[in-house]
């Protein structure tokens, strides 16, 4: 988003501008939702962002926005133009109000790394609603993302590099699918993209914007509905058989309380009971919640007829989006990961 400059500023409603020329200013105000990585923070981009406009550019960008939404427009002859006009103003005034409060959005997450080189993932976020909390593509699943090649070449090398390796992979609560879509790209592996049924038409459509991109870096993506603990219909044929995946992926699975016994009863029956299959899980440190929800969970795992142990962990400094605001202390997060295996 660019400032206002003295030779453009906003036209004036009692003037009765263009179209063009309001869709034009519209778009000048256009506020970018952030995509931050390991060159850049998302303390810096906000920072940024902030800095392109002065408090008084800030507050006659409302003031216009406001004064749009409220006018009848009615010099502009054509109702396809007027709710053009109203709808592209919704969306700046949404843009500065949250994420919660903002329309659908398209981010392009990039990733670099010598080990595989460069790629950037596109990815569709819809209007939050209710409870669809797998709308979001949440700051854990792209932290997880980055660190893949180093699992690849540590402690899941003998399931993704070595002669033995597995060729499929499982993601568990896919939400936008960025995880399951970096692990297929970057380990050239397939992996089945999972989620609640009501979650799946997004997660397609992603997974259907980035097939070319996967599948030229050697990978191959499938999404499908698998709902833990549902009903048979609820769960693709697919998952139904059980203990076929060696490796299973999931970040950012826990918010409710019932959700820890759910995912371990889902971890359970999709893991093989070979004893090389791991779950690579990340939890994100939020707030004394989180942290009770994960260890919940690891205790659930261990619960078990086939019990589950942590064999690796690490906590690792990270940036989530989780709240509304630009509050950048409340945005650092440590982000739980643990790779769990059989016991013997």
């Amino acid at each position: 988003m660019r400032g206002i400059e003295e030779d453009e500023d906003l036209p004036h409603l009692w003037q009765k501008p263009a179209y063009s020329v309001i869709l034009k200013a519209l778009e000048k105000l256009r506020v970018e939702p952030p995509v931050w990585g390991a060159k850049v923070s998302r303390s810096e981009i906000i920072k940024q962002q902030a800095a392109v406009q002065t408090a008084h550019e800030r507050k006659e960008a409302i003031a216009f926005l406001s004064s749009i939404i409220k006018s009848g427009l009615s010099w502009l002859g054509d109702d396809d133009e007027r709710e053009v006009i109203w709808e592209e103003a919704s969306k700046r005034m949404s843009e500065r109000c949250g994420r919660t409060a903002m329309g659908e959005i398209i981010r392009s997450w990039p990733f670099e790394n010598p080990d595989y080189g460069s790629f950037s993932l596109t990815i569709r976020e819809p209007p939050l609603t209710g409870d669809s909390l797998g709308l979001k593509t949440w700051g854990s699943s792209y932290a997880l993302a980055q660190r893949l090649h180093e699992f690849a070449s540590g402690p899941l090398a003998h399931l993704v590099r070595s002669s033995q390796k597995t060729e499929e992979v499982l993601e568990l609560g896919s939400g936008t699918g960025l995880l399951g879509l970096a692990a297929a790209s970057i380990w050239r592996k397939t992996v089945y993209l999972t989620d609640l049924p009501e979650i799946m038409s997004n997660l397609e459509h992603n997974a259907s914007l980035n097939r070319a991109l996967v599948e030229e870096r050697g990978g191959r993506v499938e999404a499908a509905p698998l709902t833990w603990g549902g009903s048979e219909e609820e769960v693709d044929p697919r998952f139904r058989s059980g203990e076929r995946f060696e490796l299973i992926i999931v970040a950012d699975p826990l918010y409710d309380d019932d959700h820890p016994t759910l995912l371990a009863s889902a971890i359970d029956e999709q893991l093989a009971l070979n004893p090389d299959a791991r779950v690579l899980v990340m939890v994100p440190q939020r707030d004394e919640i989180t942290k009770g929800l994960c260890r919940t969970l690891r205790a659930e795992l261990g619960r078990h007829s086939n019990p589950l142990i942590c064999l690796h962990e690490n906590i690792v400094d990270g940036e989530d989006d989780w709240g509304d605001g630009n509050n950048d202390d409340s945005q650092q997060v440590g982000f739980w990961w643990g790779i769990l295996g059989r016991s013997s």
